[in-house]
């Protein structure tokens, strides 16, 4: 009588299987969740520049809007070219800036004129459909828009008028 140790070639191949079908079913569904994260952090991002905005709007009343992400950023004192309101991630040195995915600008129409009063913020996957599938934009009316077409990624911010066309963009509801 012959005794068996282990599992058979079989068995060891049934069980390869059903992990890799598994792994089939859970994959895409952990990607579309990774992208969904990416995208609310991208909307919540645009959300708190907005409020930097506000206040830098009402710290330095003379200047108006900031123009750069870096001017909202921390610097060694928190003053008017660096207000210490977002994160250094966020208000890098050069546009875009990198965060979780996205890549984001800010642009005005009035950036020679002073005070500074309009902006527009922009929110864009750094992979389209890979790490987000929406472009987000706002302007100093505070109003978070998408894009009604998705379409791909942008390579540099909205302006203010494409952002306000609300054929292009719009509203996002919370």
């Amino acid at each position: 009588m012959r005794r068996s140790r282990g599992f058979s070639l079989i068995e060891l191949l049934i069980v390869v299987a059903i992990i890799l079908i598994i792994a089939a079913i859970a994959i895409p569904n952990l990607l579309r969740a990774r992208m969904s994260a990416n995208e609310a952090a991208a909307i919540s991002t645009v959300r708190n520049i907005n409020s930097s905005q506000v206040v830098y709007y009402n710290e330095f009343p003379t200047t108006g809007f900031a123009v750069t992400l870096a001017t909202l950023g921390p610097g060694a004192a928190c003053d008017v070219t660096a207000a210490c309101l977002v994160d250094s991630v966020v208000a890098c040195p050069a546009e875009p800036c990198i965060k979780g995915g996205y890549e984001y600008y800010i642009t005005s129409d009035t950036s020679g004129v002073f005070p500074h009063t309009t902006y527009t913020t922009t929110a864009t996957p750094t992979r389209f459909g890979q790490s987000g599938s929406r472009n987000v934009c706002s302007t100093e009316d505070g109003i978070l828009r998408q894009e009604v077409t998705q379409t791909t990624t942008l390579g540099a911010g909205l302006d203010h008028t494409t952002c306000s066309t609300v054929t292009l963009y719009k509203a996002i509801s919370s």
